[in-house]
């Protein structure tokens, strides 16, 4: 039985999108501006947060591959037809539908899409070895080249567009904290206080962007021994009198990634748990006034060592300072050029968004045994930094009595 390779699915009509058209062709064109200097003739994008960035539309995988190619004349996603006319109306631009009649169909339609003999951006950090290998033999005669760094670059920074998003997906974060202390008692189970704050920012998002899809957004609540990892999933651990708690309320808007993390105590701490919960909150506040243009990755991480190292605390730290903002998520996109750690040498500058989430952990067995960690987002600016995340912070606003 013949059936077809592609298709072409125009299902509806196309949906409100999150940006602008006017920001939308800001960031194509400077990707076409990045392959006339590089000589690319076309760029096959398949990330999540590329193809996010660039075309407005979060694929759901699901084991098959997914694809925008840009040239200077043409603007298409390429999606499977799973998906029928959906990838369509999300999408900037055209879209191109591969089947599952026949194997390998999405090479087929990158086939269509690039012509013979060019030069091809891919994404070097994104591509597998099975699909670099099935690439080169749809495309015989290409040159492939990376800009998987040169993309992550134009995403680092932010627009006036994206810095707005960024704000009110902070102040969904927010509303999610709350409703997380609304729901904190003791015996209450991780679970529920997460799918109670969960719910609340789902439902703010769709107030704030009624024309949205809504997905990904997601609560981690943990306590006691569970608050030792930055990404500890939830667990139906019930809390008790006494716990450290970490909060961390993550909205999603558009696959753009907001975060709000803070330590909380149900109950007094011990004097020890109280006396560490400061110093993190002193780095905390630190790392925020050292967020500015100018100032290099690598030299924040420095100073904010030396205020751990003087309370003894430098070897419970577990990971870097803060990163950067935008489309990404828990399972795609990192713009691993844009976090404060000892090897980044990256200069901040205006329009940067960037965390400072300083965190210890104290390991069980040990007085005031937890994890500790507060997280703000900042947006860079001439100044210095506005810092977008409202939700206090420390032990004059995070033990909680009831």
């Amino acid at each position: 039985m013949k059936r077809p390779r592609t298709l072409e699915i125009r299902n509806g009509e196309k949906a409100i999108p999150t940006f602008s058209a006017g920001e939308m062709n800001r960031r194509v064109s400077r990707l076409r501006e990045h392959m006339a200097r590089e000589s690319i003739d076309a760029v096959l994008l398949t990330s999540i947060h590329n193809i996010n960035y660039f075309a407005d539309f979060v694929y759901c995988a699901f084991g098959r591959g997914y694809g925008l190619v840009v040239t200077q004349e043409r603007h298409v996603t390429i999606s499977a037809n799973i998906d029928y006319g959906q990838p369509w109306r999300q999408s900037l631009g055209d879209n191109l539908v591969y089947t599952d009649w026949h194997k390998d169909n999405y090479f087929v339609a990158v086939r269509k899409l690039i012509p013979p003999r060019a030069r091809v951006g891919i994404e070097y950090d994104h591509v597998t070895l099975q699909s670099r290998e099935k690439l080169s033999v749809a495309l015989p005669d290409a040159l492939f080249v990376d800009v998987g760094e040169a993309t992550m670059r134009m995403r680092m920074m932010k627009s006036a567009e994206e810095h707005a998003l960024i704000r009110h997906g902070a102040a969904v974060c927010d509303v999610g904290g709350r409703a997380c202390v609304e729901a904190l008692r003791e015996g209450v189970r991780e679970h529920e206080v997460a799918l109670h704050s969960t719910r609340a920012m789902v439902r703010e998002i769709a107030r704030r962007y009624p024309h949205t899809e809504l997905m990904d957004t997601w609560t981690w609540f943990q306590s006691g021994i569970n608050t030792d990892g930055a990404h500890n999933p939830v667990t139906t651990r019930a809390v008790e009198r006494g716990d450290i708690l970490s909060l961390n309320c993550f909205a999603m808007i558009s696959g753009y990634y907001h975060a709000l993390e803070r330590t909380l105590f149900l109950g007094e701490p011990g004097a020890r748990a109280l006396r560490l919960w400061e110093t993190n909150v002193e780095v905390h506040r630190r790392g925020c006034e050292l967020i500015r243009p100018g100032a290099r990755c690598c030299d924040i991480a420095a100073e904010l060592n030396e205020i751990y190292a003087r309370h003894g605390l430098l070897d419970y730290r577990t990971f870097g300072y803060g990163h950067s903002f935008g489309t990404l998520c828990h399972y795609y996109g990192r713009e691993a050029g844009l976090e404060l750690r000892e090897d980044v040498d990256t200069v901040l500058a205006a329009g940067m968004v960037v965390s400072m989430e300083p965190m210890i952990t104290i390991p069980q067995g040990e007085e005031g045994a937890g994890g500790y960690r507060e997280h703000d987002i900042l947006i860079v600016n001439e100044e210095g930094a506005e810092n977008v995340t409202g939700f206090p912070f420390g032990p004059e606003h995070n033990i909680v009595e009831r």
